[in-house]
C-alpha cells in the first residue's frame, strides 16, 4: 500500500501510478478524520480542480468521500483557479478545502491540496495529523454523487461571482480598462483562461489569449511551469502582436509570469521586487512583507527604506500562509512566482497579481523593462538564476552530506559572510546575495539558486553551489 506523505504544498504522484482513485479516496477519508478531530467537520469542505487529466473525476471521488463521512461539500462546476477555489472556502465560512491540482508539475501527475479556514494552506503540524488518519487500506465508505446530490450533502456551484466581487474589492480595474494596454495572456493550457478577458472587458485594453484551450498533455512546455523554457513559446507571440505586456500563469492559477513589451521574461524575483515597490512607494501601503529565503533580498533592501518589517520563511505557503496571518502581512510570496495580499486568503493568487502589476503600469506610465530600471533605481540591480538537478533517491543522504559539511570561505569569488538553515542551507554572500541549495518538496530534484548583484558572477556561483551538492 502506498504510503502517502505531504510535500511543500500537498500531495503530487504520477496518475495511475501512485495517484489512483483509491488513494485519492484515502487520502480524503484522512481530511474527514482530520476535519472531525479538529472540530471543522460541520463547516463542510470546497473542493475544486484543474484541467489535468480526469481531475473533475478525481474531484468527485473525494467529495463521495467527505459526504459519506455526513460532511457537506460545495464541488466547483468546473475548473477554477486555485486563489478561487481558496476564496471559496471563506465565502462559504467552510471548515476547510481541497483543491485536486498538481500546479506546475509535469502532464502525468496530479495533485491533492488542502485549505484550513482562512483558505491558506495548512501548516506542516496539521499536515502531519492528516498524514496520520489516512488509512493502510482501501475500504473506505463512499457516497455515490448523485445520491449525495440528492440527500444534500455534496451542491455544486460557480466560485466565479464571489471571486469577481473579492478582485473589484482588492483593485481597480477600471483604469486598467481603459489604458489601452494590448495585453498578451498565456495561461499555460489551465484555469486562468478566459478570466482577464472576464475581469477587464468593455474598455480599451484588449487581451491576447494563447494556449487557452484544455490539454492536459500541455503542448509548447514541458510542464505548465511560468519560467524558460516553458514560457519561450508564448512569449514568442508578444512582438507579433505588437503586446505591452506578457501575463503567465501556471496550470492552476496561483502563480504569476511575466514578460516584458520586447518578449524578454522577468525573473519572478524582480517581479516580487515590483510587487513590493508598488505597494510601499506607488501605492503608499505600510505592513508586513513575508517572503521565504529563496527569494529576493531586493524586499529586505525595502523594508529597511520604507520601515517596514520583513519577515523570512522557509519555501512554501504551508510557512507562508500562518506567518502572514500571524503578523497581518501585507503581500506574501515566494520564489516560484506566487504571491498572495492582505484582504485575499492567505494564498497565492497569480491572477490578481497580474493585474497589481498592470495597474503599477497605469500609474507609472511606463512598461514593463522600465518599471525594472525603476525598481534597481531604489535598490541597485540584482541577477537570478538556478539549476535544478534530477537525483536518485538513494543518493539524497549522500547530497545532504555534502551540504551539511560544506564550509565554503568563498563562493564564486565572494566572501561567504554566514549560513542559514532555515530551509536546506542558504550561503550569505559579501554583496548580500545568497547561494541555496535545497531539496524539492514535491519532486526527486535538488534546487541550486542565487541572486547577486554581480550578473557577472552567477555561473561561478551556481558551479560552486553544484560542486558544494556533489553533483559536479
Amino acid at each position: 500500500m502506498t504510503t502517502i506523505k505531504f510535500g511543500t504544498d500537498g500531495w503530487r504522484a504520477r496518475i495511475a501510478g501512485d495517484y489512483t482513485f483509491d488513494n485519492v479516496r484515502r487520502v480524503a477519508q484522512g481530511f474527514a478524520a482530520y476535519m472531525q478531530r479538529e472540530g471543522l467537520a460541520e463547516k463542510g469542505v470546497v473542493i475544486g480542480h484543474d484541467r489535468r487529466f480526469q481531475a473533475e473525476d478525481f474531484a468527485a471521488a473525494a467529495a463521495e468521500v467527505l459526504a459519506a463521512n455526513g460532511i457537506h461539500v460545495w464541488l466547483t462546476n468546473g475548473p477554477t483557479p486555485t486563489p478561487a477555489v481558496s476564496y471559496s472556502v471563506i465565502d462559504r465560512k467552510a471548515g476547510g478545502g481541497i483543491n485536486i491540482t498538481a500546479s506546475h508539475n509535469p502532464p502525468t501527475d496530479c495533485g491533492f491540496k488542502v485549505r484550513d479556514p482562512n483558505g491558506g494552506a495548512i501548516a506542516p503540524a496539521g499536515l502531519k495529523q492528516i498524514e496520520a488518519e489516512i488509512p493502510e487500506g482501501t475500504a473506505v465508505s463512499i457516497l455515490p454523487l448523485d445520491d449525495a446530490m440528492s440527500d444534500g450533502l455534496i451542491t455544486k456551484f460557480d466560485p466565479a461571482p464571489a471571486y469577481t466581487a473579492l478582485i473589484n474589492r482588492l483593485i481597480d480595474l477600471e483604469p486598467i480598462k481603459q489604458a489601452g494596454f494590448n495585453v498578451l495572456v498565456d495561461p499555460m493550457w489551465g484555469n486562468g483562461a478566459g478570466w482577464f478577458n472576464k475581469l477587464l472587458v468593455g474598455g480599451k485594453t484588449t487581451i491576447h489569449e494563447v494556449h487557452s484551450q484544455r490539454n492536459p498533455i500541455f503542448p509548447h512546455m514541458s510542464r505548465p511551469e511560468p519560467i524558460p523554457p516553458n514560457v519561450d513559446h508564448g512569449l514568442s507571440f508578444v512582438t507579433k502582436l505588437g503586446a505591452d505586456v506578457a501575463i503567465i500563469n501556471d496550470g492552476d492559477a496561483d502563480r504569476l509570469g511575466v514578460g516584458d513589451e520586447n518578449g524578454r521574461f522577468i525573473d519572478q524575483l524582480r517581479v516580487y521586487g515590483l510587487l513590493g515597490y508598488h505597494f510601499l512607494e506607488i501605492l503608499g501601503r505600510r505592513g508586513p512583507i513575508v517572503k521565504t529565503i529563496s527569494t529576493t533580498k531586493m524586499l529586505n533592501k525595502l523594508g529597511r527604506l520604507y520601515n517596514v518589517p520583513i519577515y523570512e520563511t522557509g519555501v512554501g505557503f504551508k510557512y507562508i500562509a500562518p506567518k502572514m496571518m500571524e503578523v497581518d502581512a501585507m503581500i506574501g510570496g515566494e520564489e516560484s512566482g506566487g504571491y498572495a495580499f492582505k484582504g485575499h486568503a492567505p494564498e497565492r493568487d497569480g491572477i490578481l497579481a497580474g493585474l497589481f502589476l498592470l495597474d503599477m503600469m497605469v500609474k507609472t506610465g511606463k512598461k514593463p523593462s522600465h518599471l525594472i530600471d525603476l525598481l534597481f533605481e531604489k535598490v541597485g540591480p540584482h541577477y537570478y538564476d538556478r539549476i535544478d538537478s534530477h537525483f536518485e533517491h538513494a543518493r539524497k543522504p549522500e547530497i545532504l552530506a555534502n551540504v551539511d559539511a560544506a564550509r565554503p570561505a568563498t563562493i564564486g569569488g565572494l566572501k561567504v559572510t554566514d549560513i542559514v538553515t532555515v530551509d536546506g542551507h542558504q550561503f550569505i554572500m559579501e554583496d548580500g546575495g545568497w547561494l541555496l541549495v535545497r531539496f524539492s518538496g514535491t519532486e526527486p530534484i535538488i534546487r541550486v539558486y542565487c541572486e547577486t548583484t554581480h550578473e557577472d558572477k552567477i555561473p561561478a556561483i551556481l558551479d560552486d553551489g553544484m560542486k558544494i551538492a556533489g553533483l559536479r
